[in-house]
């Protein structure tokens, strides 16, 4: 069985139900038969259910019992745009804004997500990053101790048996030592959601132990001391290159001491410019299977995808957000 057949049956055997707020987008219409056809999640789709319910017939797609839901039309509306009021009202929120905002579907499947009715969400196929994360954030809220939300991939490379997490890859530019702290562990939570292994986290950069002597290497070895003080008991240890993190002989050789030396399975890139590059480079040279972004850092998740998502990249993402549910 390989990682996304593994991932697939996890969620088979959890079953949790996922909002998909573009429920009218014809790629989820397609990918939400394909998850009602295998098991893998009970859906929620937004959107008009004559529309959806149409495009499915021309499409032979088969929503037989699905709960479709339109904001606007849901006797609870009222209450969930009076409860988005009142989180919001310090920050200048107004209760007509409030009720055009929960017609959103975006603001109003995160709403679901926040009240229990939904485990998780899926967006992002006709929707920003920004819009989606805002939503969620607005909604849902970071993690208890967690300083941001963070991206990662997981990446099933030709020849390593090892699937790794490369993070973050997509959302913060530039974090600071805590931030990165952040990004580090909460990556170790989702590699051991996603795979049921043991989370071995290095923290990457130019420099190994020492080698070099630069503020940016600074900032890394700061970010370690922040990671180990707030989880002990993480698997963690930086900074390291990338060939010291991975490749046993040479961990040994340039960090002899380290227990993640040689062993990473979880990899943390020092700013957005080298983890974004870092996976379309392994992606494209390597033939690497890249899946995510994978949202991290929330309450609950709440999972972006990209709006050039094929449907089999969202009826995986959305098993991963069942699989990261509690």
């Amino acid at each position: 069985m390989n990682f996304i057949e593994n991932i697939h049956s996890k969620a088979h055997n959890r079953k949790r139900t996922i909002v998909l707020p573009e429920g009218e987008e014809e790629r989820m219409v397609k990918a939400a038969g394909i998850i009602h056809e295998e098991n893998l999640a009970d859906l929620i789709l937004i959107g008009r259910e004559k529309k959806i319910r149409n495009q499915a017939d021309q499409l032979g797609v088969n929503l037989s019992g699905m709960e479709i839901r339109r904001p606007e039309e849901d006797p609870r509306f009222q209450e969930y745009a009076a409860a988005y009021y009142e989180l919001r009202k310090e920050k200048g929120m107004t209760l007509e804004k409030a009720n055009k905002t929960m017609t959103n579907p975006l603001f109003y499947g995160a709403m679901l997500v926040r009240r229990g009715i939904a485990a998780g969400s899926v967006a992002g196929s006709i929707n920003t990053t920004g819009n989606v994360l805002k939503a969620a954030l607005h909604l849902i809220g970071l993690e208890s101790g967690i300083s941001v939300v963070s991206g990662a991939f997981a990446m099933v490379i030709p020849g390593w048996e090892t699937v790794f997490t490369f993070a973050d890859s997509a959302v913060v530019p530039d974090p600071t030592p805590e931030q990165l702290a952040a990004i580090a562990r909460t990556s170790a939570k989702t590699h051991q959601q996603l795979t049921g292994e043991e989370p071995v986290v290095a923290l990457l950069s130019f420099s190994t132990m020492g080698s070099a002597d630069h503020p940016l290497v600074d900032k890394v070895k700061e970010a370690l001391q922040i990671a180990q003080a707030a989880d002990p008991q993480l698997k963690i240890d930086g900074e390291l290159q990338l060939d010291a993190a991975i490749i046993p002989e040479i961990g040994r050789k340039k960090a002899p001491e380290s227990a993640v030396a040689g062993k990473a399975n979880v990899l943390i890139f020092p700013d957005l410019n080298a983890g974004n590059i870092g996976y379309k480079l392994v992606n494209r040279f390597a033939g690497a299977e890249a899946i995510g972004p994978i949202v991290q850092g929330l309450q609950k998740p709440a999972n972006d995808i990209s709006r050039g998502c094929s449907v089999d990249d969202i009826v995986n993402v959305v098993s991963i957000c069942s699989l990261m549910a509690k």
